[in-house]
């Protein structure tokens, strides 16, 4: 007597990637790494009234030489400031670093978002129109793609400095900069995933049915795209991170007293032979962030895969 068999139960391509990436120890811990400073990030006031330091002068509360740095080993390192202080103006180093992360990440976050945007228009665009369209707008990607952005970011910032803006204004600008001049690079990945869906059967049935345009790129191909343009975000928000950290690192980013990654790193520059730790914690920060989100992609990228076993 051979008993009957459980119906085997569907899973969508959401559900089987969830699966995988589960199953990705390496993805997960990434993962959970990323919303700790995210968290951290985000409750910055709250964490630092509940350790008692904020990014305010305290020269009242330490002892400084007579060169500005603080006394102790390790940066003026202690039970009231766990990672040391700022040399010459006495601020809390955990506190920047907890306040500079919102700089960063903002940052970061609204650069992939400007990139992504624009470049799933564009590369819709261009992969499922093709012809003069094609030609003109891969061109321009073309071009963005070979401009010298590094400079041209260091000549506006420079201007808006010497207007005397402030940090707000250059939090924007470094937004639009880097999210405008990175899109070419989510234009082309997405161009080439729809030149490739533009030919499957559902597009060729939709279109068969009378379908336009704007509802075959927006119910047909657009859902279809979901998994890679997640995946490429994730990947580009450490080169993002790493975009603003170079240009603050470079004096035109942000300014004091405004705080950011690049910004303590710049600032560290100049004292780290007399005060290792305060380009010590930054950097250890830059480093832990932009791998945990190269290995979140990663793990993005296996589970989407159909291939993963």
């Amino acid at each position: 007597m051979t008993g009957t068999q459980a119906p085997q139960v569907a899973r969508s391509p959401a559900r089987l990637a969830w699966r995988r990436l589960r199953r990705d120890r390496v993805a997960v811990a990434s993962a959970v790494v990323l919303a700790v400073i995210v968290a951290l990030s985000a409750a910055a006031p709250a964490v630092c009234a509940l350790l008692g330091i904020d990014t305010e002068r305290h020269i009242e509360l330490l002892s400084l030489d007579n060169v500005g740095f603080p006394e102790g080993a390790f940066g003026g390192m202690s039970a009231d400031h766990p990672l040391g202080v700022e040399p010459k103006t006495g601020r809390d180093l955990l506190a920047l670093l907890l306040y500079g992360s919102r700089t960063s990440l903002l940052i970061a976050l609204g650069a992939t978002a400007l990139s992504v945007v624009l470049g799933v228009a564009f590369g819709l665009c261009a992969g499922y129109f093709r012809g003069w369209v094609d030609s003109v707008l891969s061109r321009t990607m073309d071009v963005l793609l070979a401009f010298p952005v590094l400079l041209f970011s260091i000549a506006l910032l420079v201007v808006l400095g010497s207007m005397g803006n402030g940090n707000g204004l250059r939090t924007l600008v470094l937004i639009l900069v880097i999210g405008f001049f990175g899109f070419p690079y989510v234009g082309r990945l997405v161009r080439g995933q729809v030149i490739a869906l533009r030919q499957r059967e559902f597009v060729e049935a939709a279109r068969a049915l009378g379908a336009s345009d704007r509802r075959i790129l927006g119910t047909e191909i657009l859902p279809n795209l979901v998994s890679p343009i997640l995946v490429v975000a994730t990947l580009t928000i450490p080169t993002r991170i790493l975009a603003e950290a170079a240009l603050s690192f470079l004096g035109v980013g942000i300014q004091p007293p405004g705080t950011s990654w690049g910004q303590l790193l710049g600032s560290a520059s100049h004292v780290f032979t007399v005060t290792p730790t305060y380009m010590l914690f930054p950097g250890l920060t830059v480093v832990v962030t932009v791998l945990a989100c190269n290995l979140l992609g990663d793990g993005l990228r296996d589970a989407f895969d159909p291939k993963t076993n």
